[in-house]
C-alpha cells in the first residue's frame, strides 16, 4: 500500500466518522460495553484462578476435635491421623482454641467486634497436610472416620465453590460477549452502510474509472478500525478505573484478606492487547460486511 493511498484512506475514514457522528458514537459505545463486560468477567475468572492456585498450594485441611477429649486422647488422635494413608506424618499440627483465636485475629486487628471473642467459641483442631492432592477427598473421608473427629473444613470444598463460580462466570461472559459483539457489528455495519450510501454515486464512478475493490473498500475498513481502536482505548481506561475502585472498596472494607485481588498493573499489557485486537477485529469485520453490496457495480 503506497504512502499516498494510506494517507487518503485515513483521511476518508475520519471524514466518514464525523459525517455520521451519532452512529459513530453509538458504535463506539457498543464496543466499549462489549469489551468492559468481557474484561470484567475475564478479570474475575483470572482472580478466581489465582485463589484456586493458592488453595492448591496449601494442600491441607482442618480437623475439629471433640470438645470432651482430654490431652491424652488428643495425642492418641494425632498419632492415628499421622498413620492415615496419604497424610504427611510431619504435617499434622495441633492447634488449641486459644491459638486458633489468635491466628484469626491477625487478619482482623482493626475490627473491634472480634477482640472480645471468647475462646470457647472456637474448637481445638488439627491441621492436616496431604501428600497427593488428587486423593484429597478420600484422605479427608478417612480422617473424618476416626473417633474423636467432630467436623472438618477442607480447602477443596472452597476450591469447588470457586470452580463453580468460575465456570458460571465464563459461560455467562461468553453469552453476553456474543450478543454484544453481534450488536456492535450491526451498528458498525449500519454506520459504514450510511457512509457508503451517501457516496454510492462516487463509488460507481470510481469503479467505472477502473478503481479496484480494495481501493474503494479500504477507507471504510479504516473507519471501522478507528472506531474499534477508540472503543478499545475507552473501555480499557474505564475498566482500569472500575477495577481500581473495586480494589479500593475491598481494602477500605477490610475484605482484602478474604478477596486478595491481583494488581491491575501486572495485567494491563495483556488486557490492552486483547482489547485492541477485539476492537479492531469487530470494527474491520463490520465495515467489510457493509461495503460488499456497494462494490457490485
Amino acid at each position: 500500500m503506497r504512502r499516498f493511498n494510506l494517507g487518503y484512506f485515513i483521511k476518508e475514514g475520519f471524514s466518514s466518522i464525523f459525517s455520521h457522528g451519532l452512529m459513530s458514537f453509538a458504535a463506539v459505545c457498543m464496543i466499549v460495553a462489549c469489551l468492559i463486560i468481557m474484561g470484567s468477567f475475564s478479570l474475575l475468572a483470572v482472580n478466581v484462578d489465582n485463589m484456586l492456585s493458592q488453595l492448591e498450594e496449601e494442600n491441607e485441611f482442618l480437623v475439629f476435635i471433640d470438645e470432651d477429649y482430654t490431652d491424652d486422647q488428643i495425642r492418641t488422635l494425632m498419632a492415628q491421623v499421622q498413620q492415615v494413608d496419604n497424610v504427611d506424618p510431619n504435617g499434622v499440627t495441633y492447634i488449641t482454641r486459644e491459638q486458633a483465636k489468635a491466628d484469626y485475629l491477625k487478619g482482623h486487628e482493626s475490627e473491634g467486634l472480634y477482640a472480645d471473642l471468647p475462646d470457647e467459641v472456637l474448637r481445638d483442631r488439627l491441621s492436616v497436610h496431604v501428600l497427593d492432592l488428587e486423593r484429597f477427598s478420600e484422605t479427608v473421608e478417612a480422617v473424618c472416620a476416626l473417633p474423636g473427629v467432630a467436623n472438618h473444613r477442607a480447602a477443596n470444598e472452597v476450591a469447588e465453590g470457586f470452580v463453580a463460580v468460575r465456570n458460571a462466570v465464563t459461560a455467562l461472559a461468553w453469552v453476553l460477549i456474543g450478543i454484544l459483539a453481534a450488536v456492535s457489528l450491526f451498528i458498525i455495519s449500519n454506520t459504514t452502510r450510511l457512509a457508503a450510501f451517501a457516496r454510492r454515486e462516487e463509488i460507481a464512478i470510481m469503479k467505472m474509472c477502473g478503481a479496484t475493490d480494495g481501493f474503494v473498500r479500504w477507507p471504510f475498513i479504516v473507519e471501522g478500525l478507528i472506531l474499534g481502536i477508540i472503543g478499545a482505548l475507552a473501555a480499557f481506561f474505564l475498566l482500569w478505573a472500575v477495577y481500581a475502585g473495586v480494589c479500593g472498596a475491598l481494602l477500605d472494607g477490610g475484605a482484602s484478606a478474604l478477596f486478595g485481588l491481583m494488581d491491575f498493573k501486572a495485567m494491563w499489557k495483556n488486557v490492552l492487547g486483547v482489547f485492541l485486537l477485539c476492537g479492531t477485529v469487530i470494527g474491520a469485520l463490520g465495515s467489510s460486511f457493509a461495503i460488499r453490496k456497494f462494490l457490485q457495480v
